[in-house]
């Protein structure tokens, strides 16, 4: 990875629908080696996929918190298990694995406080080896969705 390939991921952390043509321009190379280097960040992994943000309002998803999850057991099988069910529930947009305690942290989207607590009571309590969930609200975002610095 050198200046050049750090110049194009930071343009496509802006724009990712920019063209080869208009990526190239934007870090000043032709097209044809731009075009190599942007299938091979693609091909090592270094860029994942191409996806649009939504904006939740804009879908009914008004309400964001944070739960902070502690294990009961933390056994492989338990962890193995509570990771795949956490990974069903559609409403946790991340799931983290923390050193300490907790031993996750989940942000969690829905349309209201009264669709949180179902989710809540219904789904998280009850997905294997939990011992206690603790959650904070968002009020406001201070900086989300920034790109990775280069």
């Amino acid at each position: 990875m050198d200046d050049m390939d750090r110049k194009i991921l930071a343009e496509l952390q802006q724009d990712g629908r920019l063209t080869v043509t208009e990526l190239a321009a934007r870090v000043r190379l032709s097209v044809s080696p731009c075009h190599r280097r942007l299938r091979e960040l693609e091909r090592s992994g270094a860029v994942r996929g191409y996806r649009a943000v939504v904006d939740p309002a804009a879908v009914g998803l008004t309400f964001e918190a944070l739960v902070f999850v502690s294990m009961r057991q933390e056994d492989r099988d338990t962890v193995e298990e509570f990771e795949r069910a956490v990974g069903e529930v559609e409403h946790v947009l991340e799931a983290q694995r923390l050193f300490g305690d907790p031993d996750y942290l989940l942000r969690v989207a829905t349309a209201d406080l009264a669709a949180f607590q179902r989710l809540y009571d219904e789904r998280l309590a009850t997905l294997p080896g939990v011992q206690r969930l603790t959650s904070t609200l968002v009020m406001k975002h201070v900086v989300k969705d920034r790109p990775l610095p280069s």
